[in-house]
């Protein structure tokens, strides 16, 4: 019996050291406030889908044979579709389940690559995400990609890796907000 004890309790600390809480990711992406608005509301369906292979955000490699995967602490497929929704209630959609006009979000990559090494730390982050806008009169698909990177001379901590992924999250959503090829094709072919 206390040979069981011990191995269950052992088993109960293993777990808790395979899954640590601290080590997720706070994702939430947002895009800064845009200057297009629509001169009349016009209604959509909106949908996000997740079509990365790996579901964690960060990826941090320590020497050849190490790589820690770090999670979000929110569900990236609904962090991007919240943000979506946001964006597209700002310019002067309603957002809405029974209309004709549909767009769809679907999450490409979301991904902060680190290598880290004894005295400097490379993080290399990237967003892909598609927009496909289907109309009972036509259909507009566009792919739009954001990166950065950045060096640090410590450990990269959770906070900076953050910082660069909410950044470039940031840059893509303004760039979807902000396409006039976008926005025109939305307001002329929406009903």
């Amino acid at each position: 019996m206390k040979h069981l004890l011990i191995v269950a309790f052992s088993a109960l600390i293993l777990s808790g050291c395979a899954n640590p809480t601290d080590q997720q990711l706070n994702f939430a992406p947002a895009a800064d406030s845009n200057q297009i608005t629509l001169n009349e509301q016009k209604s959509l369906a909106l949908s996000t889908t997740d079509v990365r292979t790996a579901q964690y955000l960060a990826l941090v490699k320590k020497g050849a044979d190490k790589a820690l995967p770090i999670h979000a602490k929110q569900n990236a497929r609904i962090a991007f579709n919240n943000a979506m929704k946001s964006l597209l209630e700002s310019q002067g959609f309603v957002i809405s389940l029974s209309s004709e006009n549909n767009v769809e979000l679907e999450v490409q990559e979301a991904l902060v690559r680190v290598n880290s090494a004894t005295f400097s730390n490379d993080m290399d982050a990237k967003v892909t995400l598609k927009v496909t806008v289907e109309t009972p009169s036509g259909k507009f698909v566009k792919t739009y990609t954001g990166s950065a990177k950045a060096t640090n001379s410590m450990g990269a901590s959770n906070e900076q890796i953050e910082l660069i992924l909410n950044h470039v999250s940031k840059l893509v959503l303004n760039e979807i907000a902000n396409d006039v090829e976008l926005i025109d094709y939305m307001e002329e072919k929406f009903q």
